[in-house]
């Protein structure tokens, strides 16, 4: 019996495990020394504390980094790579913290439980609340510095009571002692399995939080990526400044990457554009990298100013004209509040309001944003954004306050944005309606053929009207029309010139004119030319106008081949309306200022021309005067006439016909 050979274990070629890797961006939140940038140690092995100062005072002054990898504990194959914010607490600071959570999936609320509950513990709370931070974690600290944690939790959870984190988890750890943290990894690997992933909508944003140099890289920026992914390669816009660049390198975490996608960090490599440096302009923190022709900054913008509905110990005024600082992405503005009521101050949750910013700021509508006072001591109120771009409309018009109104009370809500934005503008080109939104393509156009089906729209090519607007329009146009008709039943048609002069104060944008008349060639008008008309209308003349164009008529038919001159035809208003009559209608031909054929003697004369130079090739204007026997005054303008309708051509002194066959 022959003997098998034994099987190696070397010689097997055991299947790859594909991971699935998941990105989402968690940030800290709390109070000074409360030890967030200890925890992220002790969670990451990465010390976020990145500058000498920070070092030397031992609190966080500026954003600091790492990464987190979690194994996902319900979905086997699948990795979560965290990247980690870690703000600053003391309340000097919070500029620099409320650049670090504008863009995050998760926060992690840090507490001491030696100090408990302090004032930005809650001033944080509130700001993740107002940028629409949904889920939290809370790790209470130092759990080994006190001798009633029973205590601390109940106190601590009493404190979200009034928050959209009340039934946040609660983790007590200890970095000393390495409590806890085990069973925080595992809480965040459990939040991160409840959380759909980061909204991929087609328009990418990094908002910059570091902008520097590097020997050999040039400019170099990082960032939290969101809304859509970037490749290496694209060309970018940087906004407000609208220069643009080109992504020469992208890192993930130190990492040469291809493309980063909503949830990572990212540091780009970018070409022709400078860092900022003290007396020269360049890319700097609170700058936005977007893909070109994504919108355009505005120093005018009106949002839903919303309070937080929690107690505080006094509410801050906030009066038409006062001076405020707006947070939003990784940069705080200066600008100046407006409110609806000129002379009115405002304490109420919501309310409608303008900011007008020194310089012009970008924005997409349904964007989040935090709003200080101008001294930066306090936080005021969160605020979303409404209407980007709002420089051309007047905020207290009815119009205006209707359109925010109605948005206000449905901020995500896309088929609400573009019914407000038709309304208010009656008109929208389809690819930029709502370019400059947290809206993707998908829902726009879904919404847009939603409410065309419902008739409250229409939608003429790659342009969008509101249905209601747009009869108004057609049934003003119509009536014009009609009313020119009666006034001048001599004339073929109405000029549309005339037309789009009675219509240009009700037509947002030039081209809508052409959709119109296409519109109305649809159903029951006629174009021709430079005119439009019912299409069963027939040009009538007056008695007197008949009596004029019978004597022109007669006049041309004595006169054949050498017509009187235009001013005997026509001496008068009458007669001179009259052979305009006659010229539109097609009985006369004119071939200059001066001479008018009759149509029947213009073809015979045409006719003959033609069977000349077929049978002799060429002839000379003489021979032509000799042919048609005609003066040089009419038989001039008459080869001219010849010359640009494309049945004759002029070679030297000599007429061909432009086409022998």
């Amino acid at each position: 019996m022959t003997r098998s050979r034994p099987l190696l274990l070397e010689s097997w070629k055991f299947p790859e495990k594909r991971v699935t890797e998941k990105h989402f961006i968690l940030a800290t939140a709390g109070h000074v020394d409360h030890g967030k940038s200890a925890l992220v140690k002790a969670l990451t092995g990465t010390d976020p504390d990145r500058l000498p100062e920070e070092k030397a005072r031992k609190i966080t002054i500026d954003l600091g980094f790492a990464q987190l990898i979690l194994d996902s504990p319900e979905q086997p194959g699948v990795r979560f790579s965290i990247g980690i914010i870690d703000v600053p607490g003391h309340e000097d600071f919070v500029k620099n913290m409320v650049a670090g959570v504008g863009s995050i999936d998760l926060a992690l609320l840090v507490v001491a439980a030696d100090d408990g509950w302090m004032a930005q513990t809650e001033e944080h709370l509130r700001i993740l609340a107002h940028l629409g931070v949904r889920r939290l974690v809370l790790a209470l600290t130092k759990i080994d510095l006190t001798g009633s944690e029973e205590v601390v939790e109940t106190d601590v959870r009493e404190q979200l009571r009034d928050s959209p984190f009340v039934d946040a988890a609660i983790i007590k750890t200890s970095v000393v002692s390495g409590r806890g943290l085990d069973q925080l990894k595992a809480q965040l690997a459990r939040e991160f399995c409840s959380l759909p992933p980061p909204r991929d909508i087609g328009k990418p944003r990094l908002f910059v939080d570091r902008a520097f140099s590097l020997r050999g890289v040039g400019t170099v920026v990082t960032g939290t990526v969101s809304g859509g992914e970037f490749v290496r390669g694209n060309s970018v816009a940087i906004q407000p400044r609208g220069q643009q660049s080109k992504i020469r390198s992208s890192q993930n975490h130190n990492c040469e990457v291809e493309r980063v996608v909503p949830g990572m960090r990212a540091a780009f490599g970018l070409a022709d554009i400078a860092v900022a440096t003290p007396g020269k302009d360049g890319i700097r923190r609170s700058d936005v990298v977007i893909p070109i022709g994504l919108g355009s900054p505005d120093k005018n913008v009106d949002l839903l100013l919303e309070r937080s509905p929690r107690p505080e110990p006094k509410r801050r005024v906030l009066k038409n004209g006062a001076r405020v600082r707006a947070h939003h992405g990784s940069g705080n503005f200066s600008a100046r509040v407006f409110l609806q009521k000129p002379d009115s101050v405002d304490q109420q949750e919501t309310v409608l309001i303008r900011l007008r910013f020194d310089a012009p700021v970008f924005f997409f509508a349904g964007d989040r944003l935090i709003l200080r006072d101008s001294s930066e001591r306090a936080t005021i109120a969160g605020a979303v954004v409404l209407d980007p771009n709002a420089t051309s409309t007047r905020f207290r018009s009815l119009a205006q306050r209707e359109f925010l109104e109605m948005r206000a009370q449905a901020p995500d809500d896309v088929a609400v944005f573009i019914s407000t934005q038709l309304r208010r503008d009656h008109v929208a080109k389809r690819p930029p309606l709502l370019q400059q939104s947290r809206f993707s393509e998908t829902e726009i156009a879904g919404a847009v053929n939603d409410l065309v089906k419902a008739g409250d729209f229409f939608v003429f090519g790659e342009t969008v009207v509101e249905a209601t607007w747009w009869n108004k329009v057609r049934a003003r146009a119509i009536g014009f029309i009609d009313a020119e008709h009666a006034a001048h039943p001599e004339q073929t048609g109405v000029a549309l010139l005339k037309l789009k002069s009675e219509l240009i104060g009700v037509l947002p944008m030039p081209e809508i004119f052409e959709l119109l008349l296409a519109d109305l060639n649809r159903d029951g008008f006629t174009r021709s030319g430079d005119a439009i008309r019912r299409a069963n209308y027939q040009p009538t003349l007056t008695r007197a106008l008949q009596a004029a164009a019978a004597r022109i008529r007669s006049m041309l038919g004595e006169a054949k081949v050498d017509p009187p001159s235009r001013a005997e035809l026509a001496p008068d208003p009458i007669s001179q309306q009259a052979l305009r009559f006659l010229r539109s209608s097609g009985e006369v031909v004119e071939l200059n200022g001066d001479i008018v054929l009759a149509t029947e003697q213009f073809k015979k004369m045409r006719d003959s021309v033609i069977a000349f130079l077929r049978e002799n090739n060429s002839a000379a204007t003489s021979q032509l005067r000799q042919l048609l026997g005609s003066s040089r005054r009419v038989v001039i303008p008459f080869l001219e006439r010849l010359d640009r309708d494309g049945i004759t051509r002029r070679i030297a002194d000599k007429r061909v016909l432009a086409k022998p066959s």
